[in-house]
């Protein structure tokens, strides 16, 4: 798994953003000032799309004044659902997306969980991190169902730590 102090790997995603969707890679995307990315196990998905994501959504203003210059959400989804997702959420031109259909960006992360049991294959375990210039600067990973260690509250309050 990436840790602290590791640079964004460069793999292949589709960014879906308020200018619609790009071909473009990961350290494109993590790589310039400060980053929050967040990965979810699916788009639309009951904990994601309830949990996960809107605390990012109403928080989008308190990290931006925390000095956060991107807010990036992940899953191993395409891109068209993606853009369905965040247009859904409200989320589009707030957040960004990242659509890994195929879960490269996840496996090179090793942030993947099989979720073969649910029918839903390979996935992205819920997780967020904080990347200052393409690099790790903080990894948060959910050990347990719900959203805790990687929700915004929690990404708001490492912020704070690290900006005292």
């Amino acid at each position: 798994m990436i840790d602290r102090g590791s640079p964004v790997p460069s793999v292949r995603v589709k960014l879906v953003s308020a200018d619609g969707a790009t071909d473009t890679t990961s350290d494109a995307v993590l790589g310039s000032g400060l980053v929050v990315f967040f990965a979810v196990p699916g788009a639309f998905t009951p904990t994601c799309h309830v949990n996960h994501l809107p605390g990012f959504i109403a928080n989008e203003p308190k990290l931006r004044a925390a000095g956060v210059d991107h807010i990036v959400c992940a899953s191993v989804n395409d891109h068209h659902v993606m853009k369905a997702w965040a247009e859904a959420s409200g989320a589009l031109g707030k957040i960004d997306f990242i659509a890994d259909g195929n879960a490269e960006l996840a496996e090179a992360l090793g942030l993947t969980k099989d979720f073969s049991g649910s029918g839903m294959g390979k996935r992205f375990v819920r997780s967020a991190m904080l990347i200052r210039n393409g690099v790790v600067d903080a990894v948060f990973v959910e050990d347990a169902p719900g959203v805790s260690a990687s929700g915004a509250p929690a990404i708001l309050m490492a912020l704070e730590v690290a900006n005292s």
